[in-house]
């Protein structure tokens, strides 16, 4: 989740953790995820949904420049889909967060992952196969990470994680909260890097976390202590820094976005 990096503004977000990974992240996810159990109700619907088909996640905004493909069906609705959010207006223009499909979207997502300056952070890199099973372990979990790429007025230009950090290994490093939601970012796109995009971003999506998730009171991230423009950015876009915390393989700031507190950051 460089940058939010090198930054948030200029490259990528520190390193993506829906399943930590060691080092600031290792070429593949480790299976470290918390054994938290699922509420009743999902459970439920999951018993009842068996022998039936997957539902599927509402389909891709259409561009001329980006197509609309079917989204990966999520099996679980903690992230209340992500892909169903609508469009955010921001000064940089019109941002779609759309669910990542592998067969489209690996070549672009590989590409992005071994520039030098993402790769440091996100340590992705080399061939396609390290950001496809990085993806896809993602896509085949119970639904408490999506991938997703942020489409600027009709062109992918970043790659976002929306996770629940209540259910992930962050969780066992701060006092975590039911239906705290965290997010990495990536800026792809060279042209949008260096020029405060990245916290105009950031600042779009934790508000689109903040209505769309009306269970969630806090939008997290965890970016490197040494990723300077990363936080930077981040307390430009109404996060607070809350805290230092050793993750593995590096010690993180913790950054908290406040429903209570986001209209006066």
């Amino acid at each position: 989740m460089p940058p939010t990096d090198a930054s948030t503004d200029a490259g990528a977000d520190p390193a993506p953790r829906p399943a930590y990974r060691s080092g600031t992240g290792t070429g593949a996810d480790s299976q470290d995820t918390l054994d938290l159990r699922l509420p009743d109700e999902l459970l439920a619907l999951r018993t009842a949904d068996t022998g039936t088909a997957t539902p599927r996640a509402p389909a891709f905004p259409s561009t001329p420049a980006f197509p609309s493909i079917p989204a990966f069906p999520l099996r679980e609705d903690l992230l209340d889909h992500v892909g169903d959010w609508g469009p955010a207006p921001t000064p940089a223009g019109v941002l779609h967060l759309v669910p990542v499909h592998v067969e489209r979207d690996l070549p672009l997502v590989a590409r992005w992952m071994n520039d030098p300056a993402v790769a440091a952070f996100w340590e992705l890199s080399g061939p396609e196969q390290v950001t496809e099973q990085h993806l896809r372990t993602q896509l085949a979990g119970d639904g408490r990470s999506v991938p997703c790429l942020g489409v600027l007025d009709g062109t992918p230009m970043s790659y976002w994680e929306i996770y629940r950090a209540d259910l992930d290994p962050l969780a066992r490093h701060y006092p975590a909260r039911p239906h705290d939601t965290g997010i990495h970012l990536l800026i792809g796109g060279v042209a949008h890097r260096g020029r405060g995009t990245g916290t105009v971003l950031l600042r779009a999506v934790s508000d689109l976390v903040l209505d769309r998730r009306p269970s969630c009171a806090r939008v997290v991230a965890e970016p490197d202590l040494r990723n300077t423009p990363s936080v930077s950015a981040f307390l430009s876009a109404g996060f607070r820094f809350s805290a230092e915390v050793d993750l593995p393989g590096k010690r993180a700031a913790l950054m908290v976005r406040d429903r209570t507190l986001r209209d006066l950051l």
